[in-house]
């Protein structure tokens, strides 16, 4: 592997007239990964364990969306206009046919743009997303999260109580944090209050008969926490029964953070999707 996501280079490309950061990861496979991250969350916030396992078998794109981290402009407040820098990014660097990782609202992003095909999907994972219309308790989980004082919030947002998925979560915790250089910045309300009202927007839509998810052609993969607080398993279920094809997991005693919990299964599962 020429480099991973602790040391691999930002680079920068225009899209929309705005300049996004990213980074590769990987060989020059034929196969291309792209990564769409999670509420607030920036490049450095995904684990190197999932990351660099993955790219051994695709090469690997992590982005910062606009506003966000190293990246210019101003944090979109809707899913769309999100989904449409990811479209962008994906057309500026001319990637062709891509398969997308999609977690948490990078899964609401993925959904839009499987929906509107404006760049080609192979297949798709979705971790710990929600459908159009699907529950969410976004500000009462993280405000709970926060009142914990937690070592880092991430322990209480993506992680279970109990000791076994507290002590994965310390691990995924250690393991993000050892890039110490070059790491993208936390811009803080200028992008948690545009993303929230998103995410909120979204799970407040009414889609009846669930026709975008049925509307989504893309071979899925749907991978969910048991215990996830923030959008419940049920979410998962209801796009699992709604999508013409796609395949559902369900980590036990894991929350919103299931595939950090558990990087090796999950990098395994997906590995196995990817190849089929």
């Amino acid at each position: 592997m020429t480099n991973t996501l602790e040391t691999a280079a930002t680079e920068y490309v225009e899209v929309l007239g705005t300049k996004l950061a990213y980074r590769r990861m990987g060989h020059r496979f034929e196969r291309k990964l792209v990564l769409l991250q999670h509420f607030t969350g920036t490049m450095d916030a995904w684990d190197p364990a999932v990351v660099n396992a993955l790219a051994e078998v695709a090469e690997v794109f992590v982005f910062d969306n606009a506003g966000v981290g190293f990246s210019d402009g101003a944090t979109p407040d809707s899913v769309e206009g999100m989904a449409d820098y990811a479209e962008g990014f994906i057309a500026a660097l001319g990637l062709g046919e891509v398969d997308l990782l999609g977690f948490s609202l990078g899964g609401f992003l993925a959904q839009v743009m499987a929906v509107r095909k404006r760049a080609t999907i192979g297949r798709m994972i979705i971790a710990g997303s929600a459908p159009i219309g699907g529950e969410e308790h976004l500000l009462e989980v993280v405000d709970k999260a926060f009142a914990q004082n937690a070592s880092d919030v991430r322990l209480p947002l993506f992680f279970t109580p109990s000791a076994k998925s507290q002590a994965a979560g310390k691990a995924f915790v250690d393991r993000t944090l050892v890039r110490s250089h070059d790491r993208a910045p936390d811009k803080g309300d200028s992008v948690s209050d545009p993303q929230a009202k998103a995410i909120i927007e979204w799970c407040a839509r009414t889609d009846q008969d669930h026709l975008s998810l049925k509307s989504i052609s893309t071979s899925t993969l749907i991978v969910h926490g048991s215990d996830d607080t923030m959008f419940p398993s049920d979410n998962a279920y209801t796009m699992f029964k709604n999508m013409p094809d796609a395949t559902l997991i369900l980590y036990p005693d894991a929350g919103h953070g299931a595939l950090f919990q558990q990087p090796e299964t999950f990098v395994a599962h997906v590995k196995t999707f990817l190849e089929l």
